[in-house]
């Protein structure tokens, strides 16, 4: 099982990194070709909502097992402007940006498990996993 594999999010390219690290880490889990994307796609919003709210923060990305159950997590942390009121946030079409307002609701839709924390001033933390089935 791979370490934790930690990517620094500052820009469009740092999100590619991610794209393509978790990539490979999700393969190694034994996820299908469709439930890759769907991590994949969960991945490229929670980095792209680093970069356009909080301008830098990290990826962290842990295979994990829980009994015979293996998994992938992905953990976006930032020290941004955080969310004051994290309900509306995870409505979908709100945003406080110029975005859809679909990306974290929809990220919780396309994994299993989803846990958000955030402190206005101080940042936010979303972390989500994805199990093999």
């Amino acid at each position: 099982m791979t370490e934790s594999v930690r990517v620094a999010i500052g820009s469009d390219i740092d999100i590619v990194r991610a794209r393509q690290q978790v990539r490979t880490l999700a393969k190694e889990v034994g996820f299908t070709s469709s439930e890759l994307t769907l991590i994949v796609t969960a991945l490229s919003e929670l980095a792209r909502n680093i970069v356009e709210y909080a301008r830098s923060g990290e990826i962290i990305l842990d295979q994990i097992c829980q009994g015979t159950r293996r998994g992938l997590s992905i953990t976006a942390r930032d020290g941004g402007p955080g969310i004051a009121d994290i309900d509306l946030a995870m409505r979908d079409g709100y945003s406080s940006g110029k975005g859809l307002g679909l990306g974290l609701p929809g990220t919780k839709r396309l994994m299993d498990d989803f846990e958000i924390t955030s402190e206005v001033g101080h940042g936010t933390q979303v972390k989500v996993t994805k199990w093999t089935h």
